[in-house]
């Protein structure tokens, strides 16, 4: 769908909301945790790097907004008990969930399939599509519990169109597409609980310098450019918006 590029948020857009965010410890995770927070909400930090979350928790604090979260995790690793163990701690913790946004992916390689590397397929799966489809069935019933709750999947282009070369990564996208439909259809008569998937486009980020290394950062828009979307689709204002496919930003145009 159309993009909220310039959608312009309240200040307490996210007041009293409690929003985990996965890969926030650097990239567009890490802006929308700051985003998240600075427009009110109480984030959890997930990622696997703790000195980054702990960054990202000092930026939080030093602008003054809610006191942040850290949960350690790596998806590569995680087992079906951490993730029962994680809903365990949060509902200890903050008793509800009002938001979540599965940013962490792994882009693997980009390479012919027939050069494709098994274990790095396998890889890339458990941590793009496999951990978080887990995550979130651990930590449904926390969501239900709010009022207004939105989860949002990462996608990508080239999750909704295949492209040569993308292996793993593309096909994990398109898993993620599916699954959200998939639990957006099973959840339709929760109106109060959303999912839909975002497509950040090219964005200023390490994954896409990694994808693209000849291009000119310049040219892309930074992670802050992009917040409008990521702001609108876990705020109140997209309430009852489920089972829908954003982008973050308009199509780039080939010269």
């Amino acid at each position: 769908m159309s993009c909220k590029i310039d959608y312009q948020a309240p200040p307490d857009l996210l007041a009293n909301r409690v929003i985990l965010v996965t890969g926030a410890g650097d990239g567009i995770g890490r802006t929308a945790a700051l985003s998240y927070a600075r427009h009110g909400a109480t984030v959890i930090l997930l990622g696997r790097t703790i000195k980054k979350l702990e960054r990202v928790y000092d930026e939080i604090e030093a602008a003054g907004g809610p006191q942040p979260a850290i949960f350690p995790l790596n998806f590569e690793g995680a087992s079906l008990a951490d993730f029962h163990d994680m809903a365990l701690t949060l509902e200890k913790e903050f008793g509800r969930l009002d938001g979540l946004l599965h940013n962490a992916s792994l882009l693997g390689r980009i390479t012919p399939f027939a050069q494709y590397d098994p274990e790095l397929w396998e890889q890339v799966m458990q941590v793009n599509i496999n951990g978080p489809i887990w995550m979130t069935q651990a930590l449904l019933p926390l969501l239900e519990k709010s009022e207004d709750a939105s989860v949002i999947f990462t996608s990508s282009s080239v999750g909704r169109k295949g492209r040569a070369y993308w292996g793993a990564y593309s096909v994990s996208k398109f898993a993620t597409e599916g699954f959200m439909e998939v639990l957006a259809d099973e959840l339709e008569s929760q109106p109060h609980l959303r999912v839909n998937t975002l497509n950040p486009g090219a964005t200023r980020t390490q994954m896409r310098r990694s994808a693209y290394p000849g291009e000119d950062p310049a040219t892309l828009r930074t992670p802050e450019d992009i917040m409008p979307t990521y702001l609108w689709l876990m705020g109140p204002e997209s309430a009852g918006v489920s089972g829908q496919k954003f982008d973050a930003q308009p199509p780039r145009v080939s010269a």
